[in-house]
């Protein structure tokens, strides 16, 4: 039974299994990290965030007041990859919310690490809270705050296991946010995922780093809630998520108070902001290097690099290229950009 809109929770479903297993993800550390089969896909998708971040954090610094303060909120923050992010943008206040208590521990954790390092860091708050089941802002320092920017990265297609779910996270970044603001994320592309899907005609597809298996009991038509599958990523994920229609959620947002401003899938968000990005991409190492430098070796099998091949066939000119292989590209490719506006004030609804 759907919970009314006026509770502050909702029933809790699939969230302990969310719960659990990313709070069963070991910190291993840089090195472990650089050593991964996938290191050059998280690192694509850390510049793909960090470009989407700076994109609108700038937009809302020139309309601005000199002297006035920014304030974000990074939902589904994780152990606070994103904390470098926020201070390069000079935010003066973030709010960091996650499922997962053991990683808002480790958020903290960096956060006061960086703290030591940097005496003029912004000042941050930590809380643990399911933001598809529980009203957050009572558990703010300030429950009347809104901020300028709410951040969501792969992490919204956990609203989209029930309708009451979607509608109270929605409720949660609305209340939130200044009118005039910016809800930002990135998540799967539910076209593409069933795309493949039907293109195989199986229930799952993948290849050697990433596999989604879907349930064979999912009905036809697809649900627009609770359309779950699986996904495994190598090291890094094994975990229930469900399909965005993302038609559905525009029109969802829109009751509080949200318009779609834009949506990109991966590629054509990399080919957009690339040439403005480059230095970032370097610095990130965002890209392999093609052909691998001397005592260096290519991460996949030399099958998952023939695009690279046939590139300096037809531009044999170029010493190097950047670029991901073929099985990291699928798994990136299925993921998408977006950004709301807020352009009208929404208030929860009281309780009766």
């Amino acid at each position: 039974m759907a919970t009314p809109a006026g509770s502050s929770e909702t029933p809790k479903g699939n969230a302990e299994v969310v719960q659990k297993h990313y709070n069963s993800i070991q910190e291993k550390g840089l090195d472990h990290r650089n050593q991964s089969r996938i290191v050059y896909l998280r690192n694509f998708n850390n510049w793909i965030k960090g470009m989407l971040i700076d994109e609108y954090l700038t937009m809302i610094k020139e309309k601005k007041k000199k002297d006035e303060p920014l304030r974000v909120i990074d939902m589904c923050c994780g152990k606070g990859g994103d904390l470098l992010k926020w201070n390069k943008g000079e935010v003066n206040h973030a709010i960091l919310v996650d499922i997962a208590d053991q990683s808002v521990a480790d958020a903290q954790k960096r956060y006061t690490d960086m703290k030591a390092k940097t005496p003029r860091l912004f000042s941050a708050e930590f809380l643990v809270a399911d933001v598809t089941r529980t009203s957050i802002r009572a558990l703010m320092k300030d429950p009347t705050m809104k901020v300028d920017l709410v951040s969501c990265q792969f992490s919204l297609h956990y609203s989209f296991e029930s309708l009451p779910q979607a509608e109270k996270m929605l409720e949660n970044i609305s209340a939130s946010l200044k009118k005039g603001g910016y809800f930002i994320g990135t998540v799967p592309n539910a076209y593409d995922i069933v795309g493949r899907k039907r293109l195989g005609k199986t229930n799952w597809f993948g290849n050697s780093v990433f596999t989604i298996t879907f349930e064979d009991t999912l009905p036809e038509p697809l649900p627009l809630f609770g359309a779950r599958y699986n996904f495994h990523l190598h090291e890094v994920l094994d975990c229930p998520e469900y399909l965005v229609h993302f038609p559905t959620f525009e029109r969802l947002a829109e009751r509080y108070g949200f318009k779609s401003i834009k949506k990109k899938r991966f590629q054509n968000y990399y080919e957009d902001m690339k040439r403005k990005g480059q230095t970032l991409l370097h610095n990130m190492s965002a890209l392999e290097t093609y052909p691998p430098v001397h005592g260096v070796h290519l991460l996949g099998p030399k099958s998952d690099y023939a695009h690279a091949k046939e590139y300096f066939e037809e531009f044999p000119g170029n010493k190097f290229i950047g670029t991901l292989s073929r099985s990291e590209w699928e798994v990136c490719s299925l993921y998408m950009t977006f950004a709301f506006e807020k352009v009208r004030d929404w208030s929860p609804p009281k309780p009766q």
